[in-house]
C-alpha cells in the first residue's frame, strides 16, 4: 500500500519507531527539531508543508538493512510485494502492445481511452460484476485514484474513515491531499470482522467517505454482504461514499466465506470500486488503475464529471499503457494464475510450520498476498524484527506498521519464492521454539 504500487518495499524505508505516533512514518522525533529549524525562514514561517514529515532520517530497521545489504550475506526477504521479483514467468513479449504505432498520436481523453475503459468493463465482468465503460475512469495506480477521490469528495481537513489494522499508505495519501482521518476497528475472534459500531462512532460532521480494502491488507480479510449493506445504510445517512480497494480481489484462499457480492450495484449509496494491473496481472511497471463508479444514478453522474475535471488537470496515464489495455488483461492471465498458486502454496506451507511451534499462530486469511503471524512477546516487535535480520538475515515487517492496537504480530508476504518462504518461515518460527534446529 509506496509507498504506491510497491508501497511493503518503502514502508521498510518509512517506518516509524512505534504505534501511535502523530508525525508519521518514518519519523523518530515530532516536528519543532534542530534540524526543521533550520529550514525556518527569517520570519519564522516553516519552509516545508507539514503535509510531510519533518524528520526524515532512517530508523533502526532501515539502518539495519542497509548495513546487512553492504557486508552481503544473503537477506531472505519476507516482506516482497513486487511480483516482477519475485520469480514469476512472464510471456517475454507482453509487453509488445506498448509498441502500438498508434502511440504516436496523442489524444488526450480525460477519463481515459474508451477500448481502455471497455477492457476494464470485461475485467469486472470476469470477476462477475457488470458496470458500464462510461462509469470507469482511469489512472495511473491506485495511489493515484485515492488522491483524485480524496480532490472530488474532500475539502481540507474533512476526514476519511480507515481501517485498523490495514494499509500504512493511507496516512501518507490523506496528508498529501490535506484530509484528515479517523480509524474503524476489525476484529478477531477466530476470523476477522469489521466493528460496525466503531464506524458508526467514528462518522462526523466532516466524514466524507469509508475506506475499505477488500480484502484487507495485511487482515486477508473480506468484507462480508452483511458488512457492506451496513456501511451503505451508514453513509447514505451521512451523505458520504464508500471507496473500496478491490486490488487483492482475484487472490481468493477460502472460498464461501460470504464475502460481500458485486459492490457497485447498490444503489443506496455512491461507491467507488478500484483496482489496477499492479496486482491483477502482477503488471506495476506499466502504471494503469482504474476506479469504477456505482450507486445512485445522479450521484453516479456527479461523481464521473467530477472526476473528469480532475484528471484533465493531470492526465497521467500514458497512451501506450491505454491501448495495450486490452491486450495485457488477457494476456496477463497466466501471470496471475501463477501468483494464485504461489500464494496458496505459501500460505498453506505457514498453516504446517506453524504446527510444530505451538506457541505461535496464524490468524485466518481469507484471500490477499499476506499473512499475520501472531507471537509470544519477549520484547518489542522492532527489537524482534532487527534481530530476525541480524542474525539471521530475515526481513518481515512488525505488525506495528499496520497499527495494530497491540504486540506482537509479524506480517510476511505470500509473494517470496516457495523455497525461500519456506526457508525465512522456518527461522522465523524458530525464535519461538525449544528447538535449535529448523522448526
Amino acid at each position: 500500500m509506496a509507498l504506491g504500487d510497491d508501497y511493503c518495499a518503502t514502508a521498510v524505508q518509512t517506518m516509524d519507531e512505534g504505534p501511535g505516533t502523530d508525525e508519521g512514518p518514518g519519523t523518530e522525533e515530532g516536528p519543532g527539531t534542530a534540524k526543521d529549524q533550520e529550514l525556518r525562514t527569517k520570519d519564522q514561517k516553516p519552509l516545508f508543508s507539514t503535509r510531510l514529515p519533518s524528520n526524515l532520517a532512517p530508523n533502526r530497521l532501515t539502518q539495519a538493512l542497509v548495513q546487512r545489504r553492504a557486508a552481503g550475506p544473503p537477506i531472505i526477504d519476507l516482506t516482497e510485494s513486487n511480483p516482477t521479483r519475485a520469480g514469476f514467468v512472464y510471456p517475454p513479449d507482453l509487453l509488445a502492445p506498448m509498441a502500438d504505432p498508434r502511440g504516436l498520436v496523442y489524444v488526450p481523453q480525460p477519463l481515459g481511452a474508451l477500448a481502455a475503459r471497455r477492457a476494464v468493463a470485461d475485467d469486472y465482468e470476469r470477476r462477475g460484476a457488470h458496470v458500464s465503460p462510461d462509469h470507469i475512469v482511469l489512472t495511473s495506480g491506485t495511489s493515484e485514484a485515492y488522491s483524485l477521490l480524496f480532490k472530488v469528495l474532500c475539502d481540507p481537513s474533512d476526514n476519511v474513515l480507515v481501517p485498523r489494522p490495514s494499509y500504512p499508505l493511507f496516512e501518507h495519501l490523506t496528508r498529501l491531499d490535506a484530509v484528515a482521518t479517523r480509524p474503524y476497528d476489525l476484529e478477531y475472534s477466530h476470523a476477522w470482522s469489521i466493528d460496525l459500531d466503531s464506524v458508526e462512532r467514528a462518522f462526523s460532521e466532516r466524514t466524507r467517505a469509508v475506506l475499505v480494502v477488500h480484502p484487507n491488507n495485511p487482515t486477508g480479510s473480506f468484507m462480508k454482504a452483511h458488512e457492506f449493506d451496513r456501511l451503505a445504510d451508514l453513509c447514505a445517512a451521512h451523505q458520504a461514499a464508500i471507496i473500496v480497494d478491490e486490488v487483492f480481489a482475484d487472490y481468493e484462499l477460502k472460498p464461501g466465506t460470504g464475502r460481500a457480492g458485486p459492490i457497485l450495484a447498490t444503489r443506496d449509496a455512491l461507491v467507488f470500486s478500484l483496482g489496477g494491473l499492479s496486482k491483477a496481472i502482477g503488471l506495476p511497471q506499466v502504471k494503469l488503475g482504474w476506479i469504477a463508479v456505482g450507486g445512485p444514478e445522479a450521484a453516479v453522474q456527479g461523481a464521473i464529471g467530477r472526476l473528469e475535471v480532475a484528471n484533465d488537470a493531470y492526465l497521467t496515464v500514458s497512451t501506450p499503457a491505454q491501448l495495450s489495455a486490452p491486450t495485457l488483461l488477457r494476456a496477463g492471465a497466466d501471470v496471475r494464475r501463477q501468483i494464485r498458486a504461489r500464494v496458496a502454496g505459501n500460505y498453506a506451507q505457514l498453516l504446517q510450520q506453524a504446527e510444530r511451534a505451538p506457541a505461535c499462530r496464524v490468524l485466518d486469511t481469507e484471500g490477499g498476498w499476506y499473512a499475520v503471524l501472531h507471537v509470544p512477546s519477549f520484547g518489542s516487535e522492532e527489537d524482534l524484527v532487527l534481530d530476525l535480520l541480524i542474525n539471521d538475515g530475515v526481513l518481515v515487517h512488525p505488525g506495528y506498521f499496520f497499527d495494530f492496537a497491540r504486540e506482537s504480530y509479524l506480517i510476511v508476504s505470500l509473494l517470496a519464492p516457495e523455497v525461500s518462504f519456506s526457508q525465512g518461515i522456518s527461522l522465523t518460527l524458530r525464535h519461538f521454539t525449544c528447538t535449535t534446529g529448523p522448526a
